[in-house]
């Protein structure tokens, strides 16, 4: 149990639900909180942008009213930190870059990385002399205290909510990182945390959340790259079968992800138009170097091994070659068995199972498969993870 007496934390807050209890459990707790909401970049002055009006769902005026609303109300401290320009440089170019090289990104993923782990984190210690920073996240923070433990490692480790559990998008902390981060909602569910909103009476309680992009439009990526790219920069291109076969064309690979069938242009006669009786094709593969988009069945979309890169280990040392982890490759799927192969800062992952459209660009995150900590489940640690290369 960490000590909270005059222990000052940073809280980011959003205006959301979540952020909002974050900070209320906190001050219960007694520490010295202090709000900070994060502005940050949104497509709101792009001339002939057809929704100009967009703002960052993560930083609008109503969130920002909403979280300095939770602040007066909590009677603490509240600040707005100005990050337009590092998350345009950050996350918003890199969003771009992937896409447009024919990868799928995954900016939440690297929001936890260089946005709360990095600039807010080093902001909260410094700038505000602070002992900790806080999210709402659903995850929890541990540390290995078992007697024969000689230097005792903190734990990132799944939210208690099965449901909520958001240790996915964070699993690049470090061991600096975890000592100075708390996660109050780790150990709470969400109905909880709404009824504890409702019943304190913050004015997030009744504030819907989001499951899109912050900063694109509706969800809406296509017509985001759209307003952001050249449009010379997106090349048509020949669309592929698996045996090599010119059976359509695309308009730019930076429209297309791996598993999706809607938009493919085929020749006529193709993947389950009317008249025909062929399967439907789906994207197999997108050859950035050749400017091709390859198409097959649905069971060639499921792949056993893949290669990634720029991993992290939570603990700072890389698993024994062969450990058998679990491990997912989207937010929204259940944890596959899998053994792995770390040689030269790459990871090979093979899978009991073949796993459907493994989509390079996108993360592969490990848990362990044995519980480390007294009170945790099986699965309950990260182990860390990296970037899908590609597959094999």
């Amino acid at each position: 149990m960490r000590k909270t007496k005059n222990k000052k934390v940073v809280c980011a807050m959003s205006g959301g639900v979540d952020s909002s209890v974050a900070a209320y459990l906190l001050k219960e707790q007694g520490y010295d909180v202090i709000g900070v909401f994060m502005r940050f970049w949104a497509p709101d002055e792009v001339p002939g942008m057809p929704f100009c009006a967009f703002e960052n769902l993560c930083c609008s005026a109503d969130a920002r009213q909403a979280a300095e609303k939770t602040a007066n109300k909590l009677k603490i401290p509240f600040h707005v930190l100005d990050l337009r320009d590092f998350f345009k440089k950050t996350i918003v170019s890199y969003f771009i870059d992937e896409y447009m090289s024919g990868r799928t990104p995954n900016p939440c993923v690297l929001c936890g990385q260089k946005i709360k782990f990095g600039v807010l984190f080093q902001k909260a210690l410094k700038i505000f002399e602070a002992d900790f920073l806080a999210t709402g996240h659903y995850v929890r923070v541990a540390q290995d205290q078992r007697p024969k433990i000689k230097d005792p490692k903190y734990k990132l480790l799944k939210g208690k909510d099965e449901n909520k559990d958001q240790s996915y998008f964070l699993y690049t902390a470090s061991q600096e990182v975890l000592k100075h981060f708390l996660f109050p909602l780790g150990d709470y569910k969400k109905e909880e945390v709404r009824r504890i909103a409702k019943e304190n009476g913050l004015p997030s309680s009744t504030r819907k959340e989001s499951q899109e992009i912050c900063f694109v439009p509706f969800g809406d990526y296509k017509e985001f790259l759209k307003t952001q790219v050249s449009e010379k920069k997106f090349k048509a291109g020949k669309v592929l079968d698996t045996e090599g076969r010119e059976i359509g064309t695309h308009s730019g690979l930076a429209f297309y992800t791996i598993g999706q069938r809607r938009g493919i242009q085929l020749r006529q006669g193709y993947a389950g138009q009317v008249g025909t009786n062929r399967p439907p094709l789906y994207v197999v593969g997108i050859d950035a170097k050749e400017n091709v988009l390859i198409v097959g069945e649905e069971r060639e979309l499921y792949k056993k091994e893949l290669v990634a890169k720029n991993l992290n280990w939570i603990s700072g040392k890389t698993p024994k070659a062969g450990e058998k982890v679990k491990a997912k490759i989207r937010y929204n799927m259940k944890e596959q068995e899998a053994v792995i192969y770390s040689q030269n800062n790459q990871l090979k992952v093979v899978f009991k199972n073949p796993q459907r459209a493994i989509t390079p660009g996108q993360s592969v995150v490990l848990y362990a498969t044995s519980p480390r900590l007294r009170g945790t489940s099986k699965d309950d640690e990260v182990l860390g993870g990296g970037i899908i290369e590609k597959t094999l």
